[in-house]
């Protein structure tokens, strides 16, 4: 049955998809303002195809340039972000080169960084500084990778340096450009608590194969997700993209902590969790719970 939910996903994803790409590509090359709200839409009904149930606490700060510093678990942060809020990711320069999935980013306004030219990187910074000005909501990963979905990696300072360039620079654009922390955690699988073996069947990291990870994710859904966001600050409160790195890791890092706290009370409360089967490939074996999406 559960191979079964996994072609009928598939399918429902390709003919929902394929229509709207030359649509979103049209909107972009017109600059209409319906290329930001496109993709906003477009996740919305993504999740509730794949079955992610997205519970928010706090609110995406409206009507003002945001700097959205998330941590990062799974391919799936990018239809659970995307669904909250019409904005955009910085992304690795390699995934600009993955067959498909970079056409989604482009035409999601992706700004790619290669990280491993300095020039190319400063004139990013520029891209992504001139976005914020105009009002964009762009999500930066400030790990730099993805985590196993238990802690909060450290944050790269490097990473900041298009919201605080440095110091003394042009700081003009501090006062009209806010920041906010978002905290991602996978908490349920099928209504069951995910426990700390269980939390990695969700997250993809490390040299895990995308296409195997998406396949064997979309057997087992509905998943539970929690996204926390802090309160707005003005990016002219920092001295520096350190104090700003500083402030943003230990605000994810606590935000996390609290969520995955409050599900573990839950485990406890209802006397089961959801872990990893080592018989069965590491993926507990469930029967088919399909669910709405639900949003807080």
């Amino acid at each position: 049955m559960s191979r079964f939910r996994a072609i009928a996903i598939l399918i429902g994803f390709f003919c929902f998809t394929l229509p709207l790409m030359p649509l979103q590509l049209l909107l972009l090359r017109a600059r209409a303002p319906a290329a930001r709200t496109l993709p906003h839409w477009y996740h919305r009904q993504l999740c509730r195809l794949l079955g992610l149930r997205v519970h928010r606490s706090g609110e995406v700060s409206g009507d003002r340039p945001v700097l959205l510093v998330s941590n990062h678990i799974s391919w799936l942060d990018i239809p659970v972000l995307s669904a909250l809020t019409p904005l955009s990711f910085v992304a690795k320069q390699e995934v600009a080169g993955w067959p498909f999935v970079s056409w989604l980013a482009k035409l999601q306004r992706t700004v790619f960084v290669d990280r491993e030219r300095r020039a190319n990187v400063v004139q990013t910074t520029e891209g992504i500084v001139s976005r914020l000005r105009a009002g964009d909501r762009i999500v930066l990963f400030a790990e730099g990778t993805s985590s196993d979905g238990n802690r909060v990696l450290p944050f790269r300072t490097s990473l900041f340096a298009a919201a605080k360039p440095h110091r003394g620079g042009d700081g003009g654009h501090d006062h009209r450009i806010y920041v906010q922390t978002l905290a991602v955690a996978y908490t349920a699988l099928h209504g069951l608590p995910l426990g700390r073996r269980g939390r990695p069947l969700v997250a993809w990291y490390g040299d895990m194969d995308m296409a195997s990870h998406v396949w064997g994710l979309l057997r087992r859904g509905p998943i539970d997700v929690h996204v926390r966001l802090s309160e707005p600050v003005a990016l002219a409160e920092f001295a520096d993209r350190k104090a700003l790195a500083r402030y943003s890791e230990a605000r994810v890092r606590r935000d996390v902590a609290a969520l995955l706290a409050q599900r573990r009370d839950g485990a406890a409360a209802a006397g089961t969790a959801v872990d990893a089967d080592p018989a069965d490939g590491g993926v507990p074996d469930m029967p088919d719970m399909d669910g709405p999406l639900k949003s807080a």
